[in-house]
């Protein structure tokens, strides 16, 4: 009997740990190229090169359709136990921080650390899962159909993990929203069935998530080529991550003596006592890491649950 209820016990508190998981929130947004095609674009110059990024603020105001079809996916996800973020709403709440600045600056020197016009939107529609949405309106003599593209997008691995696309039967209706539930009516199951895949990798294996580290330049001589004791910084960060990832699992993605990426860094989903881990705290660690043993300090920012940044040099 005794052992029967430890059993149970056991059981209620492993439940419990996992209930205190964060689960990845989806936003819906109109895919770049339905921004392009209806011609809701801003144009910057990257380096010499003119680069269009999306200006949703300007689809919500001039499509109405829009607003229809993000709703329209939005309860078709919330009913499937998806907590969602609404792109229009976030952005609204954004706007309203006007205290917020578009740079970063070290507290110690003023250093700065600029935002370009992708990292401005990354920060402004922040999820961890984007539904990247695209849809065309077809006309059939009288009647009429979408054609529909979804896309799910860990929007800070970039990794797309599910996707769905098809055209619907011809209908009398002329509104978005219904011809739209009409194209993923048999397509949905699959595509929300490869969401819980992911996150049932994402159970078993860790969470995967990315890492970037960077250097401010403060004219301090600091780079990821610094040597402490016979080891360059960026040799000592890899050995950290390898020590820390579940099953030594992640991905170089790319380095120089200024920044290294890391991709699919697996990250587990409690620590030794239970609590949940998140890319903030797991980089907080790798940053007392490097204070304590070598008088190295750092700033984290977070691009979402998914993204976080290590500016090494300052706070």
């Amino acid at each position: 009997m005794k052992r029967t209820i430890i059993f149970i016990l056991a059981a209620f508190c492993a439940i419990a740990a996992f209930s205190q998981a964060k689960k990845p929130t989806l936003m819906v947004v109109p895919s770049d190229a339905w921004c392009i095609s209806n011609g809701y674009v801003t144009v910057y110059d990257n380096q010499g090169t003119e680069t269009k990024i999306p200006d949703y603020k300007a689809a919500f105001q001039s499509d109405m359709d829009l607003a229809l079809a993000i709703s329209k996916i939005n309860s078709i996800m919330a009913g499937r136990g998806y907590p969602l973020k609404n792109l229009e709403s976030v952005m609204r709440s954004i706007e309203q921080r006007t205290a917020e600045n578009n740079l970063t600056v070290s507290k110690t020197s003023g250093a700065q650390l600029a935002e370009s016009p992708i990292d401005v939107l990354r920060r402004t529609a922040k999820a961890d899962i984007i539904l990247n949405l695209s849809w065309k309106v077809n006309h059939v003599g009288p009647k009429k159909s979408l054609t529909i593209i979804l896309q799910g997008i860990d929007a800070y691995t970039n990794m797309q993990i599910a996707g769905c696309e098809g055209t619907g039967k011809p209908s009398s209706s002329s509104e978005v929203p219904i011809l739209l539930e009409d194209a993923l009516v048999d397509r949905v199951e699959n595509f929300t069935d490869a969401l819980d895949a992911y996150f049932k990798n994402m159970e078993e294996m860790g969470r995967e998530v990315a890492v970037d580290i960077q250097v401010f330049d403060n004219g301090s001589g600091l780079d990821l080529e610094s040597e402490f004791n016979g080891y360059e910084l960026s040799e000592i960060i890899d050995e950290w991550m390898y020590q820390n990832t579940m099953g030594h699992r992640y991905s170089k993605l790319d380095g120089s003596e200024n920044y290294i990426y890391y991709e699919q860094v697996r990250i587990p989903l409690f620590d030794a006592q239970g609590r949940a881990v998140d890319t903030e705290s797991f980089v907080r660690e790798l940053r007392r890491y490097l204070r304590s043993n070598y008088q190295v300090e750092s700033k984290i920012l977070m691009r979402g649950l998914g993204r976080a940044v290590l500016v090494l040099g300052e706070k």
